[in-house]
């Protein structure tokens, strides 16, 4: 009988002790993940990846005005592309 109850008890920690380790696996991810995004200055990730986003943004921009420039003179043209 105790020795069901131990290892009942001994299954339980071994539960636990993953659910622990994730948690603090999480928690440090989640530390480091507010410290990068929260630091300024420049040369700082936070200025990286919004730096990174808007030039981004601004080619996807660039390549929808180069599409509509190309579709626009395309339409006008009645040879046939000859």
């Amino acid at each position: 009988m105790l020795q069901r109850i131990e290892k009942f008890f001994r299954r339980d920690s071994q539960k636990g002790q993953g659910i622990v380790e994730y948690a603090l696996i999480l928690a440090f991810v989640a530390a480091i993940a507010a410290y990068v995004f929260t630091s300024s200055g420049q040369g700082s990730i936070k200025e990286s990846i919004t730096g990174l986003f808007s030039d981004a943004k601004r080619d996807i921009g660039q390549a929808r005005s180069d599409i509509q420039t190309t579709t626009n003179n395309d339409s006008g043209n009645t040879d046939g592309g000859n």
